[in-house]
């Protein structure tokens, strides 16, 4: 018996329900689920890091020194863009389930590089309020940020892990990917 008969295949009653089942059948992706994970939260946290100085490279000097709380909310929105691009990999013939949430992930991640973003370094922002207002106005704004963004990220995961479990006839839980 594999792991994925201990997930029920029944749709569940409540949206705390179906959370709980979609988060307990991540356990049992397949290895190719694993991979694009692996791949898509690297991806992602080059996309965000390079460009805002996290990671150190000879392309951008960030301005002003990361801050402490810029790490965890840069590593957790990978991990969680990461987790949610996995959910659209084919597993077998099946068609992924769950409603597609990838402009809203799109935008939570460029939410996320915002909010890890040197304030300064931000022609946008510097360009509408100066270097002052982006010191001053919008760097006290990204730990706010971050933590939206984090949430939006996590919202459209929790969306796309209860669509596997209420539409299991898409196929997900009977292919042995």
């Amino acid at each position: 018996m594999t792991a994925m008969a201990a997930v029920r295949v029944s749709p569940p009653g409540s949206r705390l329900e179906q959370t709980r089942l979609g988060f307990a059948s991540v356990r049992a992706w397949p290895l190719r689920r694993w991979a694009v994970a692996v791949a898509a939260a690297g991806l992602a946290a080059l996309a965000m890091g390079v460009p805002t100085g996290i990671v150190r490279t000879s392309f951008y000097t960030r301005m002003t020194p990361v801050t402490w709380w810029d790490y965890p909310v840069w590593a957790i929105s990978a991990l969680l863009v990461g987790l949610t691009a996995a959910t659209y990999a084919r597993i077998g013939a099946a068609a992924p389930a769950g409603p597609d949430r990838s402009r809203r992930t799109l935008g939570a991640t460029l939410l996320s590089t915002f909010a890890v973003g040197c304030p300064i370094c931000n022609k946008l922002v510097v360009g509408l309020i100066g270097v002052s207002g982006a010191l001053s106005y919008w760097a006290p704004l990204q730990p706010v940020l971050g933590v939206l963004s984090i949430g939006l990220l996590l919202t459209g995961l929790v969306v796309r892990l209860r669509g596997q479990v209420a539409c299991p006839s898409r196929g997900w839980l009977t292919a042995q990917g």
